[in-house]
Formats: C-alpha cells, structure tokens, sequence
C-alpha cells in the first residue's frame, strides 16, 4: 500500500480518531502532533505557536502579538514561515512512504507538490459534534461547546482558505466526504481503509 491519505475534519466530528485507526488498519504511520514537534525542532518557534498557527489563525496573531512589540507585517510573515516549514516537513513524511496526515492543508500541499493522495473530509451534525466536544473541553455547557465548535471550525476555514485558496469542506476538494455522526467511526474506518486498498489494487 504505498498510498498517502488526508484527513481534513470538523471540530468533534472524530477526524483524529478516525485517522488513527485508519494508519493502524493499513500498518502505517499517522501524522499530527509529530509535524508540530518537527516544526519547532527545524524553525526554533515554540510548539504552543506553531500548534495555533497549524489551524487556528487568530490565535495565533493573539499570542504572537503577546510576545513580539513589532508590526503586524511580522506576525504574518512568522505565521508564512511556520507554515512553509510545516509545508516542508509534510512533503518529507509524504516522501518516506505510506501514511495518514490530519489536516494542515496536506491534500493541498501535496497535489501541489504532484504527489498522489487520497483526500478525505469528515464532517458531522451538531448533535453528534457536542457530544464529542464536551469530553474535549470538559464542559456540558450548550452555548460554550457550541461557541467553540463555531470558532475552531472558522478557524480551519480561514486557514485553508488562506493557503490553499479553495473552500474547506467543499465536496469537490475530496475524494471521500464521510459524515461520522451517522455512519458511526468504525464504518468511516473501514471506508477509508478499503478506499486505499481499491486504489492501490487498480494500479
């Protein structure tokens, strides 16, 4: 299986989860919080910036502005140096072999760079979303799980927007959009897994 799979996702739709056990059906590596620690070990930013900066950006210019008293022409050419870095460190995984990247404009990054990848986006109903967001943040507040999901997926919009100029979600971006409320994480799994086999078998 010499096949490269992206996962772009919703906040609380199981993006993460779901690529993990998709790497570990087809026996290879998934790729998140490693970009973050390979990013600030080649740029020396700290991993709390870099990990705001990979998909959140108005975080990101909040911490920056914390601790840099410069203008704002340097606060985004530090969020364009993270990310050509970030950029540089996906092409290298992609370029080792088989694996899983979440997010981070990966699919984009890689057709760019001409190199084969199966596209996927996982998205689900508010319903489905809360449940999982309120184990993440500890909270069963309605209005404040739904204020962050509405905020972290803004933010994923406006990143890949930004770096990709295309619409995060947009159907015609993907090769497979899976909604994870409905047809359930192990389903999503296996969907993906056999998506890679079929097109690793067709070659």
């Amino acid at each position: 299986m010499n096949k490269i799979i992206t996962i772009s996702r919703e906040y609380g739709a199981g993006g993460h989860t779901i690529g993990q056990a998709v790497a570990k059906t087809l026996g290879i590596p998934f790729y998140d919080r490693d970009i973050v620690r390979e990013t600030a070990k080649a740029s020396g930013f700290d991993t709390e910036l870099i990990e705001t900066e990979g998909e959140d950006i108005s975080k990101a210019d909040s911490i920056l502005k914390s601790i840099c008293s410069v203008s704002s022409t340097y606060y985004h050419d530090t969020q364009e140096a993270i990310h050509d870095v970030q950029k540089a460190i996906i092409l290298r995984f992609a370029q080792e072999g088989p694996c899983v990247i979440l997010g981070r404009c990966a699919d984009e990054i890689l057709r760019e760079a001409g190199i084969e990848s199966i596209n996927v986006f996982i998205h689900a109903d508010d319903v489905h979303r809360a449940v999982r967001v309120s184990e993440l943040i500890g909270s069963t507040n309605a209005t404040e799980i739904q204020k962050v999901m509405t905020k972290k997926d803004s933010s994923r919009h406006t990143y890949y927007s930004r770096y990709t100029g295309k619409k995060w979600g947009d159907s015609k971006n993907y090769h497979l959009t899976l909604d994870s409320g409905i047809l359930g994480y192990d389903l999503c799994v296996k969907l993906i897994a056999e998506a890679a086999q079929a097109e690793e078998r067709a070659q």
